[in-house]
């Protein structure tokens, strides 16, 4: 992507639709070039640029240990992201922990649920998840079951968690672990460039952006995001949210961005 002047306009309305040539996903590129986001850019001729600003690091058995977290005690696990799957079964390797049969997995959507299909016989075990992929929904699904549960909660290294404080304010036995830590990654030669859009998928991303550079304007660029905590992230930041997902209309962050570029050439 040819370097460009970051944008100077005042700040836009947020009900206005502004043209899109450029969009920086705040994620590795894909593995595939059958992805949807590649469809999109050449259904609407944008250019995308790929550059995760975050990367997960998995904590030792001996870092969890620390924790003095039985796994064998509790009867359920809460799992909000296909990360905390892969690093909870990475725990119990390295800690030689066989988990029961009978352990109940609660997932936050049913594409984290299937995920579990890479560790776990999917059809003989008890998986449930939110309906409509909201935190909303998960925690109506452990109310339904929370009668003589006990609960490992995987919380992210800020330690900030509603589903905990939902937990405790509802007498849920549970206990929260940390299976891995957030680390930024060096986006310095990404954002050499500037952007009509950018596009987040974690909190932790949005506070990568201000460790880059903790005076950033928005100015007229144009911000989208995935996930109920990343807008909240971005709006506690001062930085307007101009597309929004999931919605009701647009499940994922691929269809968010389609419904809006469609907009645009309306």
């Amino acid at each position: 992507m040819a370097k460009a002047v970051r944008p100077q306009s005042k700040t836009t309305d947020s009900k206005e639709s502004r043209k899109v040539d450029s969009i920086l996903i705040t994620q590795p590129r894909p593995e595939t070039e059958k992805s949807p986001y590649f469809d999109l850019a050449k259904k609407f001729d944008v250019k995308l640029a790929f550059h995760p600003f975050i990367r997960v690091e998995g904590l030792s058995g001996k870092e969890f240990r620390k924790q003095r977290v039985d796994i064998l005690e509790h009867t359920a696990i809460v799992f909000t992201s296909r990360n905390a799957i892969d690093h909870f079964f990475r725990i119990c390797e390295e800690l030689k922990v066989k988990v029961s049969q009978e352990m109940k997995y609660f997932c936050i959507t049913e594409a984290v649920a299937l995920y579990l299909q890479k560790f776990i016989l999917y059809r003989k075990r008890k998986v449930f998840f939110s309906a409509d992929g909201s935190t909303e929904g998960l925690l109506e699904v452990i109310t339904k079951h929370k009668a003589n549960e006990r609960f490992i909660l995987p919380i992210a290294d800020n330690g900030k968690n509603d589903i905990g404080q939902f937990m405790t304010k509802n007498n849920i036995a549970f206990s929260e672990v940390t299976l891995y830590r957030t680390v930024s990654n060096d986006i310095t030669p990404v954002m050499k460039d500037s952007y009509d859009l950018i596009v987040f998928f974690s909190p932790f991303s949005v506070h990568t952006l201000f460790e880059y550079d903790a005076n950033f304007k928005q100015n007229g660029t144009l911000i989208g995001a995935f996930g109920p905590t990343t807008s909240k992230a971005i709006e506690d930041a001062g930085l307007r949210l101009d597309i929004k997902a999931p919605a009701p209309n647009a499940p994922s962050m691929v269809s968010a961005l389609e419904r809006y570029l469609t907009d645009v050439k309306k």
